[in-house]
């Protein structure tokens, strides 16, 4: 039929090409082929593509690694960061001398008034010397267990940390500083029992370090933050300007009984001499004794030509009448330490003795004559509360300036107390109260001539016994 010219073989090759494509054709491929091509284009069209969630840029800036910056830790804490006061709320504090003017003075300025004047009525008051000595252990012991706390001598102060306290040296009137870390310094009349009785003052830009009344004049209340030591003198309601550096300011110390010089301590292991008497805002010699940080420093209270200083893992004593720019040889050094010192004091009456507090949850008590460990113990069920990078240093022990055996420490024990103990080791007393001191008091100060104990937390509450 056409194809007779073709071989057997070509004639069947031709047969089975025809048969199967019968075959495909009966199986209607290109239509089951186009009718899934248009299920599949309807089912694509009905699918939401998930939407880009786009990266929300943080508002607030990136944190820098200080370290990189070559800038010396300021006070974060390890576990939370608290939401820091924003610049036009706290703006920086101008430089020079400022009124002395609370925040709340367009609400209350005659309780104001009042707490001033009380601070300069009883700063005219001479303590009464004659029968005042260092009583026995036992008497000591039992005025101790006398001290109590209550809920009307609790009060939130300041608005931050509680970094440094100062108490007035009145019999009268118990009347407390306090600085924080937000460079706020308030100052409550204890003693007024009443909501008038505190104020809060802004001279800082940064936190308060270090306080102390004026030995001679109590009228005056010395602060330090990190770039400024400021005079608070009530007499004309003004806080001078005595000092400023770039530098970061530590803790300082005053040098005679006039409170007219004070060696000051910077973080970067220098210390250097101020003089108030001059009109210059700088200091008049600055030494580097070789610290890689300078913490405390503190005076000696017999032989004032004599200075220690705590810094790393280092604490000495100095002769400020052999300080030079470098250089500087310590008279005797108290080693031990394997850790950062948070902290070293002279006993108060003598200077006999010396209290060190180190990161690695030790207290150390040394001889000071011959600078010998007289003992070195850890509290019981207690840690030291100190961080190597903590500015300024919690967990201060403090001498009881009435005492010259005893010294104070606060405690992270439960329940929360502050400890007295004797510079054999023994544990004298312990302040608390379950219903209302629930906080660890790591800064503290005790009144020079009174049975009164003052604790400081870090919500910037005081607590008085």
């Amino acid at each position: 039929d056409g194809y007779s010219h073709l071989s057997a073989y070509e004639r069947k090759r031709l047969k089975n090409i025809t048969e199967n494509a019968k075959f495909f054709a009966a199986l209607k491929l290109h239509e089951s082929a186009a009718r899934l091509n248009e299920i599949a284009t309807k089912r694509q069209s009905s699918v939401t593509k998930r939407r880009k969630v786009k990266k929300v840029e943080d508002e607030t800036a990136r944190r820098r690694s200080m370290r990189l910056l070559r800038v010396e830790p300021l006070d974060i804490p390890l576990l939370e960061t608290p939401a820091q006061p924003g610049a036009e709320e706290y703006p920086q504090v101008p430089v020079g001398p400022l009124p002395m003017v609370p925040e709340d003075q367009a609400e209350n300025s005659k309780w104001t008034e009042a707490l001033l004047s009380t601070w300069m009525r009883i700063s005219e008051l001479k303590a009464d010397d004659a029968n005042r000595g260092t009583p026995d252990i036992k008497r000591y012991q039992e005025s101790l267990s006398n001290m109590v706390l209550s809920e009307e001598n609790i009060r939130k102060v300041v608005k931050a940390r509680v970094c440094s306290m100062a108490i007035h040296p009145s019999e009268s009137t118990i009347l407390v500083a306090a600085g924080d870390k937000w460079g706020h310094i308030g100052l409550w009349n204890v003693s007024c029992r009443s909501e008038e009785g505190a104020h809060m003052f802004i001279p800082h830009s940064f936190q308060v370090n270090c306080m102390h009344f004026s030995p001679c004049n109590p009228a005056h209340l010395l602060s330090l933050s990190n770039d400024t030591l400021r005079c608070g003198d009530v007499t004309r309601a003004v806080f001078d300007e005595i000092c400023r550096s770039e530098e970061n300011f530590s803790s300082f110390d005053f040098l005679e009984e006039n409170a007219s010089t004070a060696i000051v301590g910077h973080w970067d292991g220098v210390v250097a001499v101020v003089d108030r008497r001059t009109p210059r805002m700088s200091s008049e010699l600055s030494a580097d004794i070789g610290f890689r940080r300078t913490r405390t420093v503190h005076v000696h209270p017999v032989n004032k030509q004599y200075f220690l200083a705590a810094g790393s893992v280092d604490v000495c004593v100095f002769d400020v009448r052999y300080l030079k720019a470098k250089g500087n040889k310590p008279l005797s050094s108290l080693t031990g330490h394997t850790k950062s010192v948070a902290s070293a004091y002279f006993s108060p009456v003598t200077g006999s003795r010396v209290v060190t507090v180190c990161a690695d949850d030790k207290l150390r008590i040394f001889n000071s004559k011959n600078i010998q460990v007289l003992l070195i113990f850890k509290k019981q069920s207690n840690k030291i509360r100190t961080h190597e990078n903590s500015q300024p240093k919690p967990g201060w022990a403090i001498w009881d300036p009435k005492q010259e055996h005893c010294f104070l420490v606060g405690s992270m024990a439960q329940p929360r107390q502050i400890q007295v103990f004797q510079d054999t080791g023994k544990l004298l007393h312990s302040f608390c109260n379950v219903d209302c001191l629930s906080s660890v008091c790591s800064i503290n100060v005790v009144h020079p001539s009174q049975n009164i104990l003052v604790g400081g937390n870090s919500s910037g509450r005081l607590h008085v016994f």
